[in-house]
């Protein structure tokens, strides 16, 4: 099994026939809405700011250890209309998408700061689309 095929069955809870049709560009696809809905990195810094969950998400564009996020928790600060939009580009539950969204977005949000701050201005849609297959790869690694 690949490690698309790991993640998209982490996501769906199937692991024989995950998610039919839903590749590498549907995944991209719905994390790109995702991140354009909310105005980038720099907009999600802010909506988690708003949430009390400022330093979660500092913490994983900073160089250190990411902090955890529960799925109640993504629920509460991106909204229930954001997580079903992306449960439906995904094909899952809502409370799927919020679970994969606790377990990765700190690692996708990691991996689109390198430098350890959010840069103003950068296309992180462009740069989603062209760190998708080694975020998909270090997904079983550590942090920064």
């Amino acid at each position: 099994m690949s490690l698309l095929d790991s993640l998209i069955g982490a996501v769906t809870g199937k692991t024989s026939n995950p998610l039919d049709g839903a590749d590498t560009s549907s995944i991209q696809s719905a994390l790109g809405g995702l991140l354009e809905q909310n105005g980038g990195l720099k907009g999600l810094m802010g909506k988690f700011s708003q949430g009390g969950l400022g330093d979660v998400f500092s913490s994983w564009v900073g160089m250190g250890e990411n902090k955890s996020i529960s799925p109640d928790q993504i629920q509460n600060v991106l909204g229930s209309e954001q997580v079903m939009g992306l449960a439906s580009k995904l094909g899952v539950d809502p409370s799927k998408a919020s679970g994969f969204l606790s377990e990765y977005l700190p690692k996708i949000i990691d991996k689109l700061s390198p430098s350890g701050q959010v840069e103003e201005g950068a296309d992180h849609a462009t740069g989603l689309s062209a760190l998708l297959p080694s975020l998909l790869a270090s997904f079983g690694g550590g942090s920064k």
